[in-house]
């Protein structure tokens, strides 16, 4: 069975008075134990939770205050998630390239589901990867994370669809942006931090980078079709997507 061990961080704030926590997001963390718990609690960053490989799960952050998780993020109609998520840093270097124990998958699947219980804001489609909030920035928790097993326990959503569909791709960036994917965008570097480009105006922002609707694709693909991330709305990835539409909206029926 796993253990809960409690392991403050110095990393978070007050939550904003009336702040609803609606979104949990899954990360790798890309170093051992050692160094995740190192940065997670002394670091510029941090997370509500750390799981092992072995299980052990680690609490950094109280559910009540903010966590340092999520970075320049953005997903249905919020930015900078940060102030209405819950953040899992899971123990692995690298998910699209290592898979996840068992011990560990048993962990993540009972927390989840003890912070979905204490937060009923968080819908299905609010359980999200840090690779869906953050498209062409961050890759984790990756292709060879369980996300079927996850949603076969009631935490998140998956689709096994495979009948072949089509859409154009004006069509396709409307249906991304309806699941809770950001539109293409810009991004870069404002006084040592990213920042998003807004309406054209580089406003001092350095470095920047272009998400394009490929990018966005991409990252629907490594959470829901991790076969084949390639950036190309083929007619699979469009049926899964329409899949997941309609089972997001069963899932909002009162």
């Amino acid at each position: 069975m796993a253990r809960f061990i409690d392991l403050p961080s110095n990393n978070h704030a007050d939550r904003a008075r009336g702040a609803v926590v609606d979104t949990l997001v899954l990360h790798h963390t890309a170093q051992p134990l050692d160094v995740s718990l190192q940065l997670l609690r002394f670091g510029a960053v941090s997370a509500h939770y750390l799981v092992d490989t072995n299980g052990d799960i680690y609490r950094l952050v109280d559910e009540a205050r903010v966590a340092w998780h999520a970075g320049l993020s953005w997903w249905r109609d919020a930015r900078s998630l940060n102030s209405t998520s819950i953040g899992i840093e899971i123990v692995n270097l690298d998910g699209n390239r290592h898979a996840y124990p068992a011990a560990q998958q048993a962990a993540v699947i009972a927390l989840c589901g003890a912070v979905l219980h204490r937060h009923p804001a968080i819908r299905p489609h609010g359980v999200v990867a840090h690779s869906d909030i953050a498209p062409q920035r961050k890759d984790d928790p990756g292709t060879l994370f369980f996300w079927p097993a996850l949603a076969e326990a009631g935490i998140g959503l998956w689709s096994d669809a495979t009948a072949v569909d089509t859409a154009s791709p004006q069509a396709v960036q409307a249906l991304l942006r309806r699941f809770g994917y950001p539109p293409p965008h810009r991004y870069g570097r404002k006084d040592g931090r990213f920042a998003y480009v807004d309406d054209g105006v580089d406003d001092g922002i350095s470095d920047v980078v272009d998400v394009s609707l490929a990018d966005i694709v991409s990252a629907f693909q490594r959470h829901y079709r991790p076969a084949r991330v390639d950036g190309v709305a083929d007619g699979e990835t469009v049926a899964r997507l329409h899949d997941l539409l309609a089972r997001t909206r069963a899932c909002v029926q009162p």
